[in-house]
């Protein structure tokens, strides 16, 4: 919690506490570091208030400071009076001092926080700006392209021969396919923001996960090679499918977007085991006992121009896009994959290789010992 956010009664309580306790360690040593430097301590705490409290219980501090130091340590002691004009001097000097501390580092705080407020409220509109122009692309192509070709199979569905209606119908469907993934990722990243992703775990096939995504992805594939190996008598894995299924879908089509065309992808899944080496008290012949936990290996790479190295960092960025990209994306889809897969606690890297980018996801999770049975 904030302190500035503690109700003002608790700021003057603990304001004047601080000031009283350090007084009084203050007293004990007086006789070894004398009342002159007693005043340093006192504006030194004065300070420090000032920095976190708001100014009614900073400038009470630093008036229960100045009245303490006179009492209790400017000669002649436990009295107001002030025996010389040094002293006097010295005493309206720390009064001035302390309030005017306390006023302007109250001051600096508030400007501090207007400068934050811009800036984050800049940022917003920047962010909401490039959300906006680029869904105003993402939504409108496809719309565009839906209504377009539904005119034409509506205008002239007897003039227009087998193979245009057919042609028409698949850009219906890969343009409908793509407006549905813009919405997925709007919900997802939605999700993300609120802070309530809770992963619904059950046991997942990875074969029929992996291969019914690709299935999806039918139209944007189309004319590519997609390699997939999966390390057989894979387990069952206890994951959240929906969420799988939208990272292994979103790193697909940004390799089907991104990459030239028929440019072949690969796609890897094999079981790892991770050995956790723990020290044992139980006997002094093993001084070790070793526990496994199983972790869902995923890669996807690609044949494409990789990434740049400088931007490598910031791809999982939300509204991140690459420099010098195409036109259109919103910046969404690499965010979400990070975000789903670390919402089950795993890992999620990107590296370029010689023939393009590999992206590498590692998930720990429980695995069906009925299936390993099945699979003996």
């Amino acid at each position: 919690m904030s302190l500035t956010k503690i109700n003002k009664l608790r700021q003057f309580l603990i304001s004047i506490g601080l000031v009283v306790i350090v007084s009084a360690i203050c007293y004990f040593l007086s006789d070894f570091i004398g009342y002159k430097v007693v005043a340093f301590i006192l504006l030194l705490i004065v300070s420090l208030i000032a920095i976190v409290f708001d100014i009614l219980p900073v400038l009470a501090a630093a008036m229960l400071s100045a009245v303490i130091w006179n009492f209790f340590f400017i000669p002649p002691r436990f009295t107001l009076h002030i025996g010389s004009a040094e002293d006097g001097l010295l005493f309206l000097m720390y009064f001035v001092i302390a309030l005017i501390n306390a006023v302007m580092t109250n001051r600096i705080r508030r400007i501090e926080k207007q400068v934050r407020e811009k800036e984050e409220k800049e940022k917003t509109v920047r962010l909401y700006n490039t959300l906006l122009n680029s869904l105003s692309h993402e939504l409108k192509t496809p719309i565009t392209t839906i209504v377009g070709a539904t005119d034409n199979l509506l205008a002239e569905p007897f003039v227009l021969s087998d193979e245009n209606k057919k042609e028409l119908t698949e850009n219906i469907s890969v343009a409908a396919l793509r407006l549905n993934q813009q919405v997925e990722n709007l919900l997802s990243i939605s999700r993300l923001e609120s802070g309530f992703i809770l992963p619904k775990k059950d046991w997942t096939d990875i074969n029929e996960l992996i291969y019914d995504t690709v299935n999806r992805l039918n139209q944007p594939l189309k004319g590519r090679k997609v390699d997939i190996s999966i390390e057989k008598n894979l387990p069952l894995y206890k994951l959240d499918y929906a969420l799988i299924e939208q990272v292994v879908y979103n790193l697909l089509y940004n390799a089907s977007v991104y990459t030239p065309e028929h440019a072949d992808i690969f796609i890897t899944v094999k079981n790892k085991t991770d050995r956790i080496f723990k020290l044992s008290a139980t006997s002094a012949e093993h001084s070790s006992v070793k526990a496994e936990t199983n972790v869902l290996s995923l890669v996807i790479e690609d044949r494409g121009p990789g990434f740049p190295p400088e931007e490598i960092g910031k791809v999982f960025d939300k509204f991140y896009r690459l420099q010098n990209s195409r036109t259109g994306g919103t910046g969404l889809g690499l965010s979400i994959v990070k975000g789903f897969v670390e919402a089950h606690n795993g890992t999620v890297t990107l590296e370029n290789v010689p023939h393009g980018a590999r992206f590498i996801i590692e998930i720990p999770a429980e695995i069906s010992y009925i299936n390993n049975l099945k699979n003996e």
